[in-house]
């Protein structure tokens, strides 16, 4: 066979050893698989990191992180042990070294010196950057699609990712950014919105969020699919949960696993595909209990756990490191690639962001190495449009490092708006990647 420019290599994945951190030295294997502990022991601050960690970091990093915290963080620290066990799975001769370049520590734990030092935020940054509140038809309920729409149950997870598209809304209020809040109880929000959908036939996806569901008391959880599987037009329901990779142990738990296997049956009976959506973004987050935990949904009758990750430099934005992700997704624990989207333009996210010609020439070096039904898509979320493949673009200019897309459908807002089908979108390259011309135009059109 010839050499090829990616050679996979299985590796079965193995759950790193958490007794590896100081804090964490006589946790028993009981306690870890415990979900209650797991949340009770999340790290929410510098101090409770320090008390896991030790000095494993030196005192560079935690003030490093302590001045992110303090300048740049959109989202509260939030990192269950679960997920801060995946980062520097195997021993490190300079901890901190490999702890500043983790993959996962780079998106969960992001500090001051991760940051684009010239451009931290683009201009055309906002904190709602998919303008999805503007599109609630009721508190929480986005209609954007004209088939599809997004319930966003609840604005807490069990982590917060660093790169959330819902900064504004989710979790809690940074020095940076006070969150707007969710008002009607979620009794009264879970009302309007069902008596929304039974009023709007055309909608038939419904993807239930927020947040995250894992958040949602199970009880409460169920009984809102319950009364959501009796509405005859909604045909697609997707459960999207980060917890499957963050907090394994929550979809393991009986009354979860029995609940799920209920809905399921339900909805099998009556025709309705019911999938779960969690957001996986680098191999070192598969491991076997996240594995053991896409198995059970899929035993309790779930038709499919698929994963909608984010593109982010220094995370997955190569070939190998985005196929080994496939790879032992697919391979390792029957969740299905599905999406992989640009990170969105909010606030502070540039030295995460990469180009559309980026994600383009990703796209094209991923191909042929996976079933077709489990090669990703690699999707710009483009503002007041939605999902296009990055191959879409209508027009770009590079040196400028501005895309132009159209849309084949109105959102909610535009249906009196006569252009809404003919405009062209704008999306915009992080400026780091452009020219020093483009950098130039940039500094400039800054200052104007």
């Amino acid at each position: 066979m010839p050499v090829q420019p990616h050679e996979h290599v299985r590796r079965t994945p193995v759950e790193p050893s958490w007794r590896r951190f100081p804090g964490w030295r006589d946790v028993t294997r009981e306690q870890w698989r415990d979900p209650r502990w797991q949340r009770v022991h999340c790290v929410r601050n510098t101090r409770q990191l320090r008390a896991v960690v030790g000095d494993l970091l030196d005192e560079r990093f935690y003030d490093d992180l302590a001045a992110d915290q303090e300048s740049f963080a959109t989202m509260s620290m939030l990192l269950p042990p679960q997920m801060l066990n995946t980062m520097v799975p195997e021993g490190a001769a300079d901890f901190t070294g490999a702890f500043y370049a983790d993959p996962v520590r780079r998106y969960m734990l992001p500090v001051r010196s991760d940051r684009d030092p010239e451009w931290p935020s683009h201009p055309y940054s906002s904190r709602d950057s998919l303008h999805e509140a503007e599109m609630w038809v009721v508190e929480g309920l986005t209609h954007r699609y004209p088939t599809k729409v997004l319930a966003e149950l609840v604005s807490t997870c069990p982590q917060y990712c660093g790169h959330c598209t819902r900064m504004d809304l989710v979790g809690n209020s940074t020095p940076q950014v006070r969150k707007h809040k969710l008002e009607l109880k979620p009794v009264d929000r879970q009302d309007r919105m069902l008596d929304y959908l039974r009023r709007t036939p055309a909608v038939r996806d419904v993807v239930v969020s927020g947040g995250d569901v894992a958040n949602v008391p199970w009880p409460q959880l169920e009984s809102f699919l319950a009364r959501l599987l009796e509405i005859e037009t909604v045909r697609d329901i997707r459960l999207a949960t980060k917890a499957l990779a963050g907090l394994p142990q929550h979809w393991l738990q009986p009354q979860v696993v029995e609940g799920m296997s209920r809905v399921a049956r339900t909805a099998a009976s009556r025709g309705v595909n019911l999938a779960v959506h969690t957001h996986v973004n680098h191999a070192q987050s598969v491991t076997p209990l996240v594995a053991e935990a896409a198995r059970a949904l899929l035993d309790a009758g779930v038709r499919d756990v698929r994963n909608q990750g984010v593109l982010m430099r220094g995370v997955n934005a190569t070939p190998d490191d985005l196929l080994e992700l496939c790879f032992a997704l697919q391979g390792e624990a029957n969740i299905l690639p599905y999406y992989f989207y640009l990170c969105d333009m909010i606030p502070n996210a540039e030295h995460w962001r990469t180009s559309v010609a980026e994600a383009q020439d990703l796209q094209a070096a991923i191909m042929g190495y996976l079933p077709g039904y489990a090669t990703p898509r690699i999707v710009c979320d483009v503002p007041y449009v939605g999902k296009r493949w990055v191959h879409q673009v209508v027009e770009y200019d590079r040196e400028l490092g501005v895309s132009y897309w159209t849309k084949n459908y109105r959102t909610g807002i535009e249906s009196d708006d006569p252009n809404a089908l003919d405009r062209r979108y704008p999306y915009y390259d992080p400026i780091s990647t452009l020219g020093e011309t483009g950098r130039r135009w940039w500094r400039k059109h800054e200052r104007a």
